[in-house]
């Protein structure tokens, strides 16, 4: 039987959800708190609960504040949001403080049940619309891929040397003195912070820099 704590301010939601869950087999809500303050007291006298059904909007201090306190107390519970709100700063302050799934409160009851057996099982519940949003942030948030400044004739030198083509070959290729590729290749090995032409093709196709 996996205990379930619910963490609600709006007595008759918090009252439905409680319903919901001990409905569910091998489910129990062995607490209920409109606070908080009132479930961190209880982490600390009880035994913690496998998992954690949060609002964010609450009196005092928010789910927000809360997520990181819980973990600290519990690490090994889970915090599943259960919400109205579902702006980005919300999502993703709750996200990167340790909750493992966020729901909107216009879920239906089989979309909580579901997210909370899902987040048990170790998924990350969230409605498609959150997942959506989830991942625009995080894809702004990725490193965009760099070209080391490297000029056009410094791809296509190197590009040629990936291929095998030693400076006198480059040279004829391009109608270049052997002297001009040197220099370029000395820019290439600066700018791709390596010293050899081995490091440079290596990094080169490593990164998908041609």
């Amino acid at each position: 039987m996996k205990s379930i704590w619910i963490i609600e301010d709006h007595s008759a939601f918090r009252r439905t959800l409680v319903r919901v869950v001990n409905a569910e087999d091998g489910l129990q809500c062995t607490r209920d708190f409109d606070s908080c303050e009132k479930a961190l007291a209880a982490i600390v006298l009880d035994h913690a609960p496998d998992l954690i059904l949060l609002d964010v909007g609450l009196p005092g201090m928010s789910g927000l504040d809360g997520i990181r306190l819980i973990k600290e107390r519990s690490p090994k519970t889970l915090v599943v949001i259960l919400t109205v709100f579902e702006d980005d700063d919300k999502v993703f302050s709750a996200i990167c403080a340790g909750a493992a799934g966020y729901l909107l409160k216009t879920s239906s009851v089989t979309e909580i049940t579901q997210a909370v057996r899902d987040a048990l099982a170790g998924g990350s519940p969230m409605t498609s619309r959150i997942a959506r949003r989830v991942l625009d942030m995080f894809s702004k948030l990725a490193p965009k891929q760099s070209d080391y400044g490297l000029s056009d004739r410094e791809k296509e030198i190197l590009q040629l040397m990936t291929t095998g083509l030693i400076k006198k070959e480059i040279a004829d290729r391009l109608t270049l003195s052997v002297h001009t590729v040197d220099t370029y290749l000395r820019r290439i090995y600066e700018k791709l912070e390596v010293n050899t032409r081995t490091g440079a093709v290596a990094k080169a196709l490593k990164e998908g820099l041609i």
